[in-house]
Parts: C-alpha cells; sequence; structure tokens
C-alpha cells in the first residue's frame, strides 16, 4: 500500500476492525517513512451478478435498485436498517444459487420472500406492482395466500 503523503510503499497495520456494514475490513495504517496515518478499506470482489429481465436484456445486479424498490414498497413502514439486511440478503440468496446469471423473476421472489418477514403491507404493495395486479380480486387472491402461509399467532 502507498502512503498517500509520501509515496512510500512500506507501512504497518495499526488496527484492524470490521467495517459498520460488515462487507469489509477497515485497516489503519502508519507508514514507516514519514509516520503519517492513513485508513484502508479490503473488500471481498465477487464475480458480476448478471440479471436476464423479462424483455431478455442481460444487466448486472443491483443491490441499491433491489433497495430502493424495497424502501418504496416498505415507505413509513420498515426501518432503514432493516431493508438494508433485507436487499443484502436478497443478493446473498441469489448468490448462493452458484449461477452467474439469474432471472429477474427470481430477484422478484427473493424480494417478496425478505418483505414477507418483514411486514405484510410492504409485501402487498410490492406484490401489487411485481405481479401487476389488475383489480381487486388480485389483492384478494394475494391476501388469501399470504394468511395461508403466515404462522397462527400466538394467544
Amino acid at each position: 500500500m502507498r502512503c498517500p503523503t509520501c509515496g512510500a510503499s512500506e507501512d504497518r497495520v495499526v488496527d484492524s476492525r470490521p467495517a459498520p456494514d460488515g462487507d469489509a475490513i477497515r485497516r489503519r495504517r502508519e507508514c514507516r517513512a514519514c509516520g503519517a496515518r492513513f485508513t484502508t478499506f479490503e473488500r471481498v470482489e465477487l464475480p458480476e451478478l448478471l440479471v436476464r429481465k423479462r424483455s431478455g436484456t442481460v444487466s448486472a445486479f443491483s443491490r441499491p435498485k433491489v433497495l430502493e424498490g424495497m424502501q418504496r414498497a416498505a415507505k413509513g413502514r420498515v426501518a432503514g436498517s432493516e431493508l438494508d439486511r433485507a436487499a443484502a440478503a436478497v443478493e446473498q440468496a441469489l448468490r448462493t444459487l452458484g449461477v452467474r446469471e439469474v432471472d429477474s423473476e427470481q430477484v422478484g421472489l427473493q424480494v417478496l420472500a425478505q418483505l414477507r418477514d418483514l411486514d405484510p403491507v410492504a409485501y402487498v404493495r410490492f406484490a401489487s406492482v411485481y405481479k401487476d395486479f389488475q383489480g381487486p380480486e388480485d389483492f384478494e387472491k394475494e391476501l388469501h395466500s399470504l394468511r395461508k402461509e403466515a404462522p397462527p399467532k400466538g394467544a
């Protein structure tokens, strides 16, 4: 690692700890030549995950795009930190499939699974767009399946 102050390549790691998001290691370093301290982040570089859309086009998976859709569905109902974790869980579930390319349908189903666990209203909001609801009967059908799959509430 080159020192940003003097350009020397000799340094020592003073401190290492996980970054707040848990996806990286934060390292505090000290230059052996000039004594300047600086911070670096080390992340695992994963292969690009591709999404095949209904139209047939292929694009890179975007966790921020998934998160944005979840935020719209859960507006005012679920904390941002919970949605961040859910979006990360969507990506992790897709990566565990062990394939480089997934269908947009698989992404949507993973989002629905996460929202079902977080908030039933957010789930129905997302489902109404994702499944292209055309009328009240579509909502009734989805609510019926949601109630049927939900575990019974304790007394």
